[in-house]
C-alpha cells in the first residue's frame, strides 16, 4: 500500500516541481482564456428595446462579386427581401466572366434598392477586392455599411435590423457580427467549423472584453464617415488580403465598437471544400496577422504559448514524471478538455452551430501544427496570394 509519505516523496524532487509548475501555470492561463474571452464571445447579445421605423439609419449593404452567378442567383433575393425599412444592396462586379451582369440586370426589375458598379477591367492593383470594396463605398448613398459576400446566406430576414442595433451607442463606428460556415458531413468540414467558431469566439469575446483585434468581412458594419475618415484602405494596399481584419485592427477601439451576436444576425458562409482550397484560404488569412498592432499580437501569442506549453509539460510528466506527476498532469489535461467542450458547446448551442463532439481534442492540437506549417511554408515558397 502506498503511503503519504512515498506519494510526498515522489513529487518532492526538482523534475516533478519544475513539471507541475509548467503545467499548472499554463492551465491558469487555459482557465482565464476560456472564461474571460471564448465565454463572453458566446455570449448572446442582450435584447435591445424595439426600435421604431423612422429611428433605424438607412443603411447600405456592399457585396463585391467575381464570377458568383450561382451565389448571387441564390443568396442575393434573401438580402435584398430584409425585413428592414431603407436600405440599398450594392453589387461590386469585379471583373466578372460569367452571366454575373445579366443576373443583376433582371433582378434589378425586381428590386429598386438593388443597384451595381463594377471594378474597371485591366485595373493594375495589388487587392482588387479593396479596389472593389472602396468602388462600392463611394457608390454607398448612406452611412451606415453592411458588407457580406455573395457566397453568403443571412440566418433570416432580421440580419440587418439586428447589426444595426450594435449602433445604439451614438459612440459606435463599428459592429463586429459573426459569421460561420455551412454544416456538412466529413472531417475537412469538421475541422473548418471549429476552426471558425474558436475564431469567431475568441475575436467577439476579446471585443467584448475592450481588446477589438479583427472581424469578418462576410458580417461586418462600420460608418462610411469612418471609412474615408481614417483614409479608407490607405496604408494597406501592399497586401493582397487584410480588407476586414487589418482595417479592424487599425480603426477598432473600446469605445467605437460593439459586437452583436443572435441567431438572426448570423451570416453562413460557403466553406472550402478540399484541403488545398482550404489551406490557402488559412494562408491568406494568417498573412496578415503580422502586421496587427503591437498589443494585438502579444494577447494573440499567449495562448497558443500556454497550450504548446500545457501539452509539452503534459507529455514530459507522462515520461520523466513518475506516476503521481502523470496521475495529476492526467487530471488537469480531462479538466481541461471538460472545461473547453462546456464553454464552446454552451456557445455553439446559444448560436444554433453544430455542437463540438470529442473530435475537439484532435482540433485543439491539429489546427495550431497547421498554422505553423503554413507559417513555415509561406516563409519558404513566398506565394503571392489573390482574392
Amino acid at each position: 500500500m502506498i503511503t503519504l509519505e512515498q506519494i510526498l516523496n515522489s513529487l518532492n524532487t526538482p523534475i516533478a516541481i519544475s513539471l507541475l509548475a509548467v503545467v499548472l501555470v499554463a492551465m491558469v492561463y487555459q482557465v482565464y482564456f476560456y472564461f474571460r474571452y471564448i465565454n463572453k464571445g458566446g455570449a448572446i447579445s442582450p435584447p435591445q428595446p424595439k426600435t421604431n421605423h423612422e429611428d433605424l439609419p438607412p443603411v447600405s449593404v456592399i457585396v463585391c462579386a467575381r464570377n458568383e452567378y450561382n451565389n448571387l442567383q441564390e443568396y442575393l433575393p434573401i438580402v435584398l427581401s430584409q425585413d428592414y425599412p431603407t436600405y440599398e444592396v450594392i453589387i461590386v462586379d469585379d471583373s466578372s466572366e460569367d452571366d454575373t451582369e445579366f443576373l443583376l440586370e433582371r433582378l434589378k426589375h425586381q428590386y429598386a434598392h438593388l443597384y451595381h458598379t463594377f471594378v474597371p477591367r485591366g485595373a493594375r492593383v495589388l487587392s482588387s477586392k479593396k479596389l472593389a470594396l472602396t468602388i462600392g463605398l463611394k457608390a454607398a448613398h448612406h452611412e451606415h455599411i453592411l458588407l457580406t459576400d455573395a457566397d453568403c446566406r443571412p440566418e433570416s430576414k432580421y440580419w440587418i435590423r439586428e447589426m444595426m442595433q450594435g449602433f445604439a451607442n451614438a459612440d459606435t463606428e463599428m459592429v463586429l457580427g459573426f459569421s460561420p460556415y455551412f454544416e456538412k458531413k466529413g472531417l475537412l468540414n469538421h475541422l473548418i467549423s471549429y476552426d471558425t467558431l474558436f475564431t469567431g469566439l475568441q475575436y467577439t469575446g476579446m471585443a467584448r472584453a475592450g481588446f477589438p483585434y479583427m472581424g469578418v468581412g462576410r458580417n461586418l458594419a462600420y460608418k462610411r464617415s469612418t471609412f474615408f475618415g481614417m483614409g479608407g484602405f490607405k496604408g494597406l494596399l501592399n497586401n493582397q488580403a487584410g480588407d476586414d481584419d487589418l482595417f479592424v485592427n487599425r480603426v477598432a477601439t473600446r469605445k467605437n465598437t460593439s459586437v452583436v451576436c443572435t441567431r438572426d444576425s448570423l451570416i453562413w458562409s460557403a466553406p472550402k471544400t478540399t484541403w488545398h482550397e482550404w489551406l490557402h484560404q488559412k494562408r491568406r488569412h494568417l498573412s496578415v496577422s503580422p502586421q496587427y498592432n503591437l498589443k494585438s499580437k502579444c494577447r494573440l501569442t499567449i495562448e497558443p504559448i500556454s497550450r504548446a506549453l500545457f501539452y509539452a509539460g503534459i507529455i514530459a510528466s507522462f515520461i520523466w514524471g513518475g506516476w503521481m506527476v502523470a496521475a495529476i498532469a492526467a487530471t488537469l489535461l480531462v479538466l481541461r478538455w471538460i472545461m473547453q467542450m462546456i464553454i464552446i458547446n454552451i456557445s455553439a448551442h446559444r448560436l444554433g452551430i453544430r455542437k463540438v463532439g470529442v473530435g475537439l481534442f484532435t482540433y485543439d492540437i491539429l489546427l495550431p501544427l497547421i498554422t505553423l506549417y503554413i507559417i513555415a511554408t509561406q516563409r519558404i515558397t513566398k506565394k503571392p496570394l489573390y482574392w
